[in-house]
């Protein structure tokens, strides 16, 4: 019965089973993030940064995408040790545009540069 509820409903496209959180405590565990976004199902994996570019971000990663969408639902804006975390779905098109930007604009001076080209 539960499969076929499943099998109805349409998620938007950004909607997939990796979420991506921003404004966690530096401090926070691997075990204390099982504890928090284990209640809405099944855990694949959870990544924290520990970069100085990526502290107080992670990565959750769920077995089934409709659990992924319950935890973003009801964890957006939830508090942990005063800090209100912020939850989105991980896209990867959006993760890799300032790589990308960064890349072009190393080629374009590259190529100004052998054909002697200064704007």
């Amino acid at each position: 019965m539960a499969m076929q509820r499943k099998a109805n409903v349409r998620l938007p496209p950004e909607v997939n089973r990796i979420l991506y959180i921003r404004n966690l405590p530096y401090k926070i565990t691997a075990e204390e993030m099982y504890d928090i976004f284990g209640k809405y199902g099944a855990i694949r994996q959870v990544r924290i940064g520990n970069t100085p570019e990526t502290r107080g971000t992670a990565f959750v990663v769920y077995e089934d995408i409709f659990d992924a969408k319950n935890a973003c639902d009801h964890l957006s804006g939830f508090n942990v040790c005063n800090r209100y975390l912020v939850v989105l779905y991980y896209q990867p098109t959006k993760a890799f545009k300032k790589i990308d930007q960064e890349k072009k604009k190393d080629e374009l001076d590259k190529m100004k540069y052998k054909y002697g080209l200064n704007t």
